[in-house]
């Protein structure tokens, strides 16, 4: 829906990249964390296409909490500010299918057409498993695929729309003027990130509860947690993320940016903070929100009839997995390994003028959260997110 497009930054935003880092840490000594590195890392620098920075760092036991200034309005960055999340609410949607197959009201072979027949034309899609639309190799097509490209403006302006996961749903499968897309390969013979699969894997969560998944998440993760600087989207609405937040641009074709901390979303959408998000993976790994089968769905990539990991699509795009070219998304998480052969879980968000992350180890000794508002309309991983990586864990 949203195609981004590279675009210059204004004069009066070069000039503002020089704002300094402000860094709130724990006291005592810290030989386990290099604090002037963490500083460093997360001081915007021209090229980062970032607007401000916020990052929590925890390392065998030790903790880093750390800011850069809103480079735009010059303004200060609590280390407390909220921000959106993205796509790092798929976990939250992979532990709510997990913990109803624990309670036996779905099984994760079951098929998606077992428990939402005519979702997916019959005819155009093999049987799906749920399994399959958790670890991204359903082969189902991408949320509007096929759709013609948006320009910025049109992008900030749709900016408000709220589109619920049967819209999402139907407006991928049934599109008006343009063909109706098909697999994009067999299920479960390849790995794909697919966000599509989530939208179908929400309406299932709402279908199987008779409950909004708003419900579902604030019930089963949200207050279990302690997560209460969280916000799930309200439905047919657009929100403010809650103060104090991180602003987040958006560049017009003019390349004026425009604060779009104002959104509508997805019935998925959420805005949260570092310290939520660190919640929420430390009640992931040490077993409080799953039994240890349904846990151990986190940590294991597809694998073939051969017992290998999955053949990625696009094997440039997962490098990361256990092999070159393999699959490196389990059910809900993605596989980072570590130069000193450490792996890290975790996953990596963005919404219109936001990128964010959660990553830790099994053990929990290293954890690292972080997101930037964006001042440009630059894919990829965000700059500071590797320098974060480098300065934290070594790589």
């Amino acid at each position: 829906m949203r195609r981004p497009t590279v675009l210059p930054l204004t004069a009066a935003l070069v000039i503002a990249l020089a704002a300094p880092a402000h860094a709130a840490a724990t006291a005592g000594p810290a030989p386990a964390l290099d604090r002037a590195a963490l500083r460093k890392a997360v001081t915007v620098r021209p090229g980062d296409g970032a607007s401000g920075v916020v990052a929590e760092v925890h390392k065998d036991g030790r903790t880093w909490l750390g800011t850069s200034g809103d480079i735009v309005s010059g303004k200060r960055v609590s280390p407390d500010a909220h921000f959106r999340i993205g796509s790092i609410t798929k976990p939250m949607e992979a532990v709510i299918l997990l913990q109803l197959s624990a309670e036996g009201r779905i099984d994760l072979d079951d098929t998606v057409q077992q428990h939402l027949p005519g979702l997916l034309p019959e005819g155009r899609f093999e049987p799906i498993t749920v399994r399959q639309l958790l670890n991204h190799s359903s082969g189902l097509p991408q949320d509007f695929e096929g759709a013609p490209p948006t320009s910025p403006d049109d992008d900030i302006e749709r900016r408000f729309d709220y589109l619920t996961f049967d819209e999402m749903i139907a407006l991928t499968l049934h599109p008006e003027g343009r063909p109706a897309p098909g697999p994009r390969f067999a299920p479960g013979t390849r790995q794909e990130y697919n966000s599509f699969g989530y939208r179908v894997a929400g309406k299932l969560i709402e279908e199987i509860t008779g409950h909004p998944f708003q419900h579902e998440v604030t019930t089963r993760i949200l207050r279990p947690l302690g997560m209460g600087e969280t916000r799930a989207a309200v439905p047919g609405r657009s929100t403010p993320v809650p103060r104090p937040y991180l602003p987040g641009y958006m560049p017009r074709s003019s390349g004026e940016l425009v604060d779009v901390n104002v959104q509508g979303g997805l019935p998925a959408s959420m805005t949260s903070t570092t310290g939520d998000l660190d919640r929420f993976v430390s009640g992931l790994f040490d077993g409080r929100l799953l039994r240890p089968a349904q846990a151990a769905e986190l940590f294991t990539v597809p694998k073939g009839a051969d017992g290998e990991p999955l053949p990625y699509a696009n094997p440039s795009n997962c490098n990361a997995g256990p092999a070159e070219g393999t699959a490196c998304y389990s059910v809900g998480l993605m596989y980072v390994p570590l130069p000193d052969g450490s792996v890290l879980w975790g996953k990596t968000g963005s919404d219109p003028g936001y990128r964010a992350g959660v990553f830790a180890s099994r053990d929990l000794s290293r954890r690292v959260v972080y997101a930037t508002g964006t001042s440009s309309s630059a894919n990829g991983v965000p700059a500071v997110a590797q320098r974060l990586a480098l300065a934290a864990f070594g790589g």
